[in-house]
């Protein structure tokens, strides 16, 4: 019997209550499919380039006006797949519940973020992927059946015709009932971590690869991506203020306009772990804001965030910095209200903590501390419903 080992596995500062939060979050706001991911190289001109080539802005904590974050590539390196996986398994899933996986020849991953997706990929094990989730829009996946709802509720009958042999997937999409329901119809359901933060990337690898019967791909892809994600943070931190009072402030806050959603998202919740490998200030943490709650006024104006990060969609939901500023006006009394200092990225991508979070770091860095290389997006699509 294998059994999940918890010996990579670093601090787990993300209660795991947040990850029903985040979707409670997005399914309130019926959150869209991330089409700004199908960006091209053309789009981002300067993204392959190293941020030290870049033209810098002077000050990062004065710059003006918003810019957009985005990759050089929509695909997924997979570790080298030598062998098949070493079946049967028995892990031990997040909910306690110990799972016998068989055969992994029909796999569904699914989750809030497109993340177990992209892992399943990164472990070479794409060509048995059947479905997926409608966050999950890198290359390779176009054509696969979508098997999530209404944003993002999963579909029992979708995926029951896809006749997965094993899914994986979190306690960020659900409802647990159709869970329930697929164990029942003989599927192999695995639940791992919710957790999903900069620096703890290898730990959701290694829990996939565990279940997928290929520890030995998923040990090669940790230590691939927890190098990549050391390189990106030093990358950064060659050309971020020393010091902490000259370090963008930097605000994560999450919107969907037409559903009147309006979340910070603060300490453990994620996005303080992405502001941090930037080389920002966490400003939501600094005031005390745990977790994602319901934005304030006045918790805008105590933190007075520099920049504030935010979704694609999300800001297109609200029609731009423009609407952004109109309906929140307590951001014309914060600096990046005042400079219109906006950092938007893919849906699917800024949050995406798995193969890609070193490529995020570095996309992130260059729209904050070279936003001439970062031009703002033009919206294509109606505000995200």
């Amino acid at each position: 019997m294998f059994r999940i080992s918890p010996a990579r596995r670093s601090s787990t500062r993300l209660a795991s209550g947040v990850g029903l939060l985040v979707a409670a979050v997005i399914l309130s706001g019926c959150a869209a499919i991330a089409t700004a991911a199908d960006a091209t190289d053309t789009d981002c001109p300067a993204a392959a380039e190293p941020l030290a080539s870049l033209t810098l802005v002077d000050d990062p904590r004065a710059a003006t006006g918003p810019s957009t974050a985005c990759l050089a590539s929509h695909a997924i390196e997979a570790v080298a797949a030598d062998g098949a996986p070493e079946l049967p398994v028995t892990v031990t899933d997040a909910e306690g519940r110990d799972v016998e996986i068989t055969d992994v020849s029909r796999i569904l991953p699914v989750d809030i973020s497109g993340t177990i997706a992209a892992t399943v990929f990164g472990l070479g094990l794409g060509d048995a992927v059947v479905g997926r989730d409608s966050s999950t829009s890198f290359d390779g996946t176009e054509d696969l059946p979508v098997v999530t709802k209404s944003g993002h509720t999963l579909n029992a009958e979708a995926i029951l015709e896809l006749a997965p042999t094993v899914m994986l997937t979190d306690t960020s999409i659900g409802p647990k009932e159709v869970r329930q329901q697929l164990r029942d119809a003989g599927i192999a359901v695995v639940v791992v971590s919710s957790e999903r933060r900069a620096d703890t990337v290898s730990d959701l690898v290694s829990e996939i690869a565990g279940a997928l019967g290929v520890p030995d791909r998923g040990d090669a892809l940790a230590d691939r991506l927890d190098a990549d994600v050391a390189a990106a943070v030093a990358e950064v931190g060659a050309v971020a203020p020393v010091a902490a009072s000259d370090r963008p402030r930097m605000l994560f806050l999450y919107v969907r306009g037409s559903a009147n959603v309006y979340y910070i998202f603060g300490r453990d919740s994620g996005a303080d772990s992405l502001i941090e490998a930037v080389g920002g200030v966490d400003v939501a943490g600094e005031i005390g804001w745990e977790g994602m709650k319901p934005m304030t006024a006045e918790a805008l104006v105590a933190a007075q965030p520099d920049v504030l990060v935010m979704m694609t969609d999300g800001l297109a939901s609200v029609g731009g910095v423009d609407g952004l500023l109109e309906r929140i006006p307590a951001l014309q009394q914060t600096p990046a209200g005042a400079n219109r200092r906006v950092v938007d990225m893919a849906d699917a991508e800024i949050l995406s903590f798995g193969p890609r979070t070193a490529d995020v770091i570095r996309a992130l860095a260059r729209a904050v501390y070279a936003p001439a290389s970062a031009p703002a997006a033009t919206p294509t699509e109606e505000p995200a419903s």
